[in-house]
């Protein structure tokens, strides 16, 4: 009966979101069983481009460190905020919403290139958090009950976070970087004056994870469609 219940809640998951965390735990399980080592998946531009390890490219991005409390943490912020998108904003754009992994994904790898980082996952996270929360300006947060602020705060408030956790800063940056040149470029640039779509999801991928939407005459919600909100007249999203 748990078992049914767990599969049913399981399959209930968005299938980006679910395909993305599934793979986070097991690879975190792998580690943990001594299956497979932290140092077959970190980031080693070297290993990826001279011996041809190209697999690092996705791995760096599955391993979270360890379970505890900071694997916990970034695990409930990858799927709470993934899944939000992923039902939100992107609900019914299954292939814009893999265009962006992949999009923030080379971003970073490219970044990467120049700092020493060699797991980007929780910089992935950031970015999600940030591309939801710029989506949803008039929702309210509230920080372990002790801080509450608009959501456009909230990348900023887990970076002092981190900050006071004594971790390096420069994985929020680089996941706040890239998050804000995605939003620049799919929900800002489009609505400027002169401005046009510079993001275009390939045909491809439309082909393989969309689906013919079943009323033709739909009309899609404003953070639905490309180019997001018009800013200037957004409406409160939550309390």
């Amino acid at each position: 009966m748990a078992y049914q219940t767990f599969r049913q809640e399981y399959l209930q998951v968005p299938p980006v979101t679910r395909a993305y965390t599934t793979a986070c735990v097991l690879t975190t399980a792998a580690v943990q069983l001594e299956l497979i080592t932290p140092f077959q998946l970190y980031f080693n531009p070297e290993l990826i481009f001279k011996h041809f390890q190209v697999w690092r490219l996705i791995t760096n991005y599955l391993f979270f460190g360890p379970v505890g409390f900071n694997f916990l943490f970034n695990m409930i912020f990858l799927y709470r905020y993934c899944r939000m998108l992923e039902e939100g904003s992107f609900r019914g754009r299954t292939a814009d919403f893999v265009f962006m992994f992949l999009f923030g994904g080379l971003l970073m790898t490219l970044f990467g290139l120049f700092v020493n980082l060699v797991f980007l996952g929780q910089a992935f996270t950031i970015m999600l958090v940030y591309v939801w929360s710029r989506r949803n300006p008039y929702v309210r947060m509230n920080f372990f009950g002790l801080l509450i602020f608009q959501a456009p705060f909230l990348p900023w408030v887990l970076m002092g976070f981190s900050l006071l956790l004594g971790n390096s800063i420069i994985v929020d940056l680089l996941g706040i970087a890239v998050g804000h040149i995605y939003f620049f470029l799919e929900d800002v640039f489009p609505n400027q004056p002169g401005g046009g779509r510079i993001l275009r999801t390939p045909s491809v991928l439309k082909a393989i994870f969309d689906t013919p939407e079943d009323n033709p005459n739909y009309n899609p919600l404003p953070e639905e469609r490309p180019g997001g909100f018009a800013w200037g007249e957004g409406q409160r999203l939550g309390g």
